[in-house]
């Protein structure tokens, strides 16, 4: 028999229960827009979904065991509170009406049963069953429609129907259920509408802050290291050619350098300096450091320039000291006192042409009266074409009256002693003097023996290096007439090994025609007692310090040219030629 109606029991709210829900007018709009992620709204309806898919799950499992899926139920979960003594029901009947006027059907109780029993299945706890804590109301029973037709009563074969955690959660009713849901997806847009980059609220927001991930150092950071080492290592490397090719300059420009002169206070020893008629300060500067009174070629120089001085100087010998300031050289050369009257000074490795200048110099004799008084040799005992290589270098002083025979007779008689103090015979004097004359102009005082000993060897015509030729630049210089002028690195070197002159021994095997310099007292000695040695190569490697290489094959020769051009490269202003 149909149930009777459970509304004529009802309280007074169950009348607005039914009654329609006022919807909001932006209520489609609503549920046709997409909810933000994260927001409640889009929370809530993931777990209507999950719910719905579990609901279908359970329902095609009834089907499969012929039980129809009962219509969802509201249940009343079991309470926390103790379990109270109820009066047994009887099985016969199908429903109960419960103190509070809803009906609870058979069907209804194997739901529950099915809820308390275990079960081996997880599920996860959607949102809507926080609402069985709630404790429920009359108005939240079902009431089944009298019309209806009735359920189906299980009996004690039938399957227990699969109960889902959401048929067991208390819902609100359709009115209420719909009015919530949306005011939630009111208050969902709303949010996210608050949230959109320039809205209202978003100028007052608070400023989020994000972790930056962190970038990974790998083969990126490494590439940049090696990239600025190798810009370091070629600006270091840039900065030591230019130190190498322009150091000296800079140095000087910005002076960093050693000074160019000496300090006051090391003047010591003594020095002869010889100036010639029509000397400039470039030239007297010269003459100073070859005496060794000035540090440098150019300090005398530059201190005439820096102080703007304008000199006369008188030709002549001049007494001085060696190391002086180029300030007490200056001062040196002005005092008349430090002038010697009638005194002549011949430089080593000189001519005959460079040594009557000097004589009329310091002795006031005419330039024409010396050229007679060398014509004949033979005037002075000498067997020779020439007087070449018998003036001996040295310091002369002579009366006021003396003639100029006098004073080449005191130069050949000199050269005479020195001979005779070598041990050199007569008939042998002008070849050790030719010999000497070209060890004085080849090499530094201290390798003259070894010098001499290349001559020796090289004049051997059964060398088989040379084969008899000497191949002297300094013979092959006098011959063309290039003698003390002008810089090295100016002169005709293909012009000078071509000529045909007697005295070029790239072009005639043994001695040239005659001595080419004044040799010295150690020159001469060197001639006559060369040093033991296989070499016939030799040549200086270092212009500032005299290193001289010997070598006995011409490939190691060219392995001293070659340390001999690296240092002209790094001393461009060296001298080299």
């Amino acid at each position: 028999m149909p149930e009777p109606d459970a509304r004529n029991g009802a309280v007074p709210n169950d009348l607005f229960g039914s009654l329609p829900t006022a919807r909001s007018p932006l209520a489609d709009l609503h549920a046709r827009s997409a909810p933000a992620p994260g927001s409640r709204r889009a929370l809530r309806e993931a777990a209507e979904q999950d719910a719905a898919a579990r609901e279908a799950v359970a329902r095609h499992a009834a089907q499969r065991h012929g039980v129809d899926q009962p219509a969802p139920q509201p249940v009343t979960p079991p309470q926390a509170t103790p379990p109270q003594q109820t009066a047994p029901q009887s099985p016969a009947s199908d429903s109960i009406t419960t103190s509070t006027g809803s009906v609870r059907t058979a069907a209804h109780d194997a739901g529950i049963a099915a809820l308390m029993a275990p079960s081996t299945a997880t599920w996860p706890v959607p949102v809507q069953a926080a609402a069985a804590q709630a404790a429920p109301t009359a108005h939240s029973a079902q009431v089944p429609d009298p019309q209806a037709p009735a359920a189906h009563e299980p009996d004690a074969q039938d399957p227990v129907p699969f109960a889902s955690p959401v048929q067991a959660a208390v819902e609100p009713a359709d009115g209420e259920q719909a009015t919530e849901r949306q005011l939630d997806d009111e208050q969902d847009e709303d949010e996210e509408a608050a949230d959109e980059p320039g809205s209202l609220n978003s100028l007052f927001a608070p400023e989020q802050h994000h972790d930056v991930p962190k970038k990974k150092r790998g083969r990126g950071c490494l590439i940049g290291l090696l990239v600025v080492l190798v810009v370091l290592g070629g600006i270091a490397a840039g900065g030591v050619w230019v130190w190498n090719q322009y150091g000296d300059k800079i140095s000087d420009v910005m002076g960093w350098g050693p000074s160019k002169d000496y300090e006051a206070g090391m003047a010591e020893g003594e020095a002869l300096v010889t100036i010639k008629t029509g000397d400039t300060g470039a030239m007297v500067s010269t003459s100073l450091y070859s005496a060794k009174v000035t540090k440098t070629d150019s300090a005398f120089y530059d201190y005439l320039i820096a102080e703007n001085k304008a000199i006369t100087f008188y030709p002549g010998v001049y007494k001085m000291q060696q190391k002086m300031t180029a300030a007490a050289a200056l001062a040196a050369l002005e005092d008349p006192a430090n002038r010697m009257e009638n005194t002549v000074s011949v430089g080593e490795g000189g001519t005959v042409a460079a040594t009557l200048p000097r004589i009329v110099d310091g002795v006031g004799i005419p330039l024409e009266e010396l050229q007679a008084a060398v014509k004949d040799p033979k005037t002075y005992g000498v067997q020779a074409a020439t007087l070449e290589g018998w003036l001996f270098p040295a310091v002369y002083t002579f009366d006021p009256g003396a003639t100029a025979q006098d004073v080449i007779k005191a130069m050949v008689d000199r050269t005479q002693e020195a001979l005779s103090a070598a041990g050199v015979a007569p008939a042998d004097a002008q070849r050790i003097l030719t010999i000497a004359s070209i060890v004085q102009r080849e090499g530094h005082t201290a390798d003259f023996d070894k010098v001499s000993r290349v001559i020796e060897n090289r004049l051997d015509p059964a060398n088989d290096e040379t084969h008899g030729l000497l191949q002297m630049d300094s013979t092959a210089q006098y011959g063309y007439g290039l003698t003390h002028e002008g810089p090295v690195s100016s002169w005709p070197w293909d012009a000078v090994v071509n000529d045909q002159n007697p005295w070029n021994t790239y072009a005639h095997a043994g001695l040239p025609a005659s001595p080419i310099s004044n040799p010295s007292e150690a020159a001469i000695k060197a001639a006559q007692n060369p040093a033991d040695g296989p070499w016939f190569y030799f040549v200086t490697v270092n212009l500032d310090t005299g290193e001289t290489v010997f070598s006995a094959t011409y490939a190691e020769q060219q392995a001293a040219e070659a340390e001999y051009q690296k240092w002209c490269e790094d001393n461009p202003d060296g001298g080299c030629y």
